[in-house]
């Protein structure tokens, strides 16, 4: 039997999302991309889950992409295209209800670029993260050229992009990387306490605010002004 890639979890309101190749440190590899694109569209429309705790299982959050498969296809250009058919890192920008990812141990290249693409990151205090992708003659393809400035800055992101750097939580939290940090072993723990006091607004609220923030970004000030007055009415 093979071993789910990717493990779902619901405790109404709250679903948590897990990483599950443990052995790999949860590399990002097809599989999970393809489930996460089944399993996204499920949970937004799923009336039991407000909100979606996105965790990994074993020793890391995630190692990032799996490199190994850029040597099964015919070129490395090949291999960029088959992670873009599936646009999960859109998919999860655009989710309606509220994200949080629980992160521990290493959260590299595509696994920050990952948690970047929620809403809020609670980090467990031992946790590394690194964007590599420089290293292996690659700039950050899972939005990380976009996501990372819009959160630390271009100078901080300049710094991690081109240089491939690590740091531990507490920098990451100092730069903005984070939005809260934990003692060790408590990231889950603290993730859902997380979600549950933001759900105590309401969800509907929490998808007005979050569509107030993520498209007016995207706008010129004028019509983000528009938007949020649509949407506070």
């Amino acid at each position: 039997m093979t071993e789910q890639v990717v493990l779902l979890e619901k405790t109404p309101p709250l679903a948590r999302v897990t990483l599950n190749r443990p052995g790999v440190l949860n590399a990002i590899n097809i599989e999970i991309r393809d489930a996460l694109f089944d399993l996204m569209p499920a949970l937004a429309i799923d009336p039991d889950v407000e909100a979606v705790i996105f965790a990994g299982h074993g020793r890391a959050f995630s190692a990032g992409a799996d490199v190994r498969e850029f040597g099964t296809a015919p070129s490395v250009t090949v291999a960029k295209q088959v992670r873009w058919l599936r646009d999960i890192w859109g998919l999860l920008v655009d989710f309606p209800k509220l994200t949080v990812a629980a992160i521990h141990g290493y959260a590299i290249g595509a696994g920050v670029e990952l948690a970047l693409c929620l809403d809020l990151r609670v980090a467990s205090a031992e946790t590394v993260f690194a964007v590599p992708e420089t290293a292996f003659g690659m700039i950050p393809g899972a939005g990380g050229s976009q996501t990372l400035p819009r959160a630390l800055g271009i100078g901080r992101a300049m710094d991690l992009v081109l240089t491939g750097r690590r740091i531990r939580a507490d920098q990451a939290l100092a730069w903005g990387l984070v939005d809260r940090v934990v003692p060790a072993g408590q990231h889950l723990q603290a993730a859902e306490a997380l979600a549950r006091q933001v759900l105590q607004v309401g969800p509907d609220l929490v998808r007005r605010a979050k569509m107030a923030v993520n498209v007016g970004l995207n706008l010129p000030v004028k019509f983000g002004l528009l938007l949020e007055r649509a949407l506070a009415d």
